[in-house]
């Protein structure tokens, strides 16, 4: 009879409260330094707190991984209570933290899988989703880990930035890509290659005021396949104008395609790389 399963995720997979208590879901808080001071993720600073701090000190916040050792302290409390553990990490092309999970995990050998997500926010909170689902259906750990690997490139993320200086400041835009999109007026859209361990790149390039922007990139992005999964869309976004969130979500809603559709708000981790006002609209395809 396999051990019972608990489900692990960095919190830069933006599933909120309620779902992370619906699905039985467990995050790691990722560390943000700002104001020369480290913070835990959603421990001890908001995203609001945090544009708060750069808008007080005009200083970029920027992101530490997380230690092998960090790793092995919170996976350790699940094996010994007897479970398995299947976790899911930030984009390794993102981040050095899945390293550190996947060395981690090889202190507990045969109950701790970490999965590399090959994605952000609730791209991989999707992928989180999936495992919790699977887990609930009875599968193994190990099961759990190894079809996940086959799902990480049915899960879409993409998202429209309205300033481009925070993911120039995390190395994720040259200077002269972000001098030439101010200097236009351009809103570029930045989409994750799920297929190259979560890389990013830029998009369509909108132009114009930036509720509109939102709808259309909302509309482009959900043409670009036919073969969506109607299960779930998350919107989520990065302290968005309230306005805007509202004007997509009824624009989704009125489509009648998806059975559930979330708002989340992105946790420090995402938000800074990307800024206010960033909105993705994410889900997976069959």
């Amino acid at each position: 009879m396999s051990n019972k399963v608990v489900i692990t995720a960095d919190i830069s997979c933006d599933l909120n409260k309620p779902l992370e208590e619906r699905y039985g879901i467990v995050v790691m808080p990722l560390h943000i330094v700002i104001g020369g001071k480290s913070y835990e993720d959603w421990v001890d600073i908001t995203p609001e707190e945090l544009y708060d701090i750069f808008y007080k000190t005009k200083e970029l916040p920027h992101t530490t991984a997380v230690s092998i050792g960090e790793y092995i302290e919170f996976f350790k409390p699940f094996v010994d209570d007897g479970c398995d553990v299947v976790h899911l990490s930030l984009g390794s092309k993102l981040s050095v933290t899945h390293q550190s999970s996947v060395l981690a995990a090889a202190e507990f050998p045969g109950r701790v899988y970490s999965v590399d997500s090959c994605n952000l926010s609730t791209g991989s909170g999707l992928l989180v989703i999936k495992a919790a689902e699977m887990r609930d259906q009875g599968l193994s750990a190990q099961e759990i880990s190894e079809k996940l690997v086959g799902l990480q490139r049915k899960s879409h993320a993409s998202f429209v930035v309205e300033r481009l200086d925070f993911l120039h400041a995390g190395g994720r835009c040259s200077m002269i890509a972000m001098l030439g999109a101010n200097a236009l007026g351009l809103r570029p859209s930045i989409e994750v290659q799920n297929d190259n361990g979560g890389a990013m790149v830029v998009g369509k390039k909108y132009r114009g005021k930036y509720g509109k922007v939102l709808l259309q990139y909302m509309e482009d992005t959900l043409n670009k396949y036919d073969d969506i999964d109607t299960d779930r869309v998350f919107i989520t976004h990065a302290g968005a104008n309230p306005e805007y969130v509202d004007a997509v979500y009824k624009e989704l809603k009125a489509k009648n395609l998806f059975k559930e559709i979330h708002i989340t708000r992105a946790s420090c981790t995402i938000s800074s790389h990307c800024g206010p006002n960033t909105l993705g609209v994410l889900f997976m395809t069959k």
